[in-house]
C-alpha cells in the first residue's frame, strides 16, 4: 500500500506551525508589520523552504518582506531548536498575494451596480 503523505508534506506542516509562531514573536521583537505564515513548500532534497506569507497591512508588505529576509537566519537557527531535524532547510520568504486578490474581488463583485428591473408590460383594456 503506497504511503499518502510524503516526508516533505509532513515536515513543511511541521515547519510552517512552528514557524509561524516564531514569526510571530520576531515581528513583535523587531517592529515589523505583521504577517502570518500562509503555507511552506519545500524541496525534495529538503535543502530550501519557500515559506509564504501574508501581510495584515498590504501596504506595507515590502516593508515586512525586507525585515523577513533580513532576520532569516536567526529564524533559521530558532527553527533549529524548535525541531527534531538533522538538517533545517534554508528559508525564503515569498508574499503570499492570493488574499489580497480575492479581496480585490470581493469588493469588484460587492460594487457591481445590480441590472435595472424591467417591469412586465401590463395590458390596460
Amino acid at each position: 500500500m503506497p504511503k499518502t503523505f510524503h516526508r516533505t508534506d509532513r515536515v513543511s506542516a511541521q515547519i510552517r506551525r512552528d514557524l509561524g509562531t516564531l514569526v510571530h514573536a520576531a515581528v513583535r521583537e523587531h517592529g515589523l508589520p505583521s504577517v502570518s505564515v500562509s503555507d511552506v513548500e519545500i524541496t525534495r532534497d529538503m535543502a530550501h523552504a519557500k515559506v509564504f506569507v501574508t501581510a495584515l497591512m498590504p501596504e506595507r508588505s515590502a516593508e515586512a518582506m525586507k525585515g523577513l529576509r533580513e532576520i532569516a537566519y536567526e529564524l533559521r537557527m530558532s527553527l533549529a531548536k524548535a525541531m527534531k531535524l538533522r538538517h533545517v532547510p534554508e528559508l525564503h520568504f515569498h508574499y503570499d498575494d492570493s488574499v489580497d486578490r480575492g479581496e480585490r474581488i470581493d469588493n469588484l463583485l460587492r460594487d457591481l451596480v445590480p441590472p435595472p428591473e424591467t417591469k412586465p408590460d401590463s395590458d390596460e383594456e
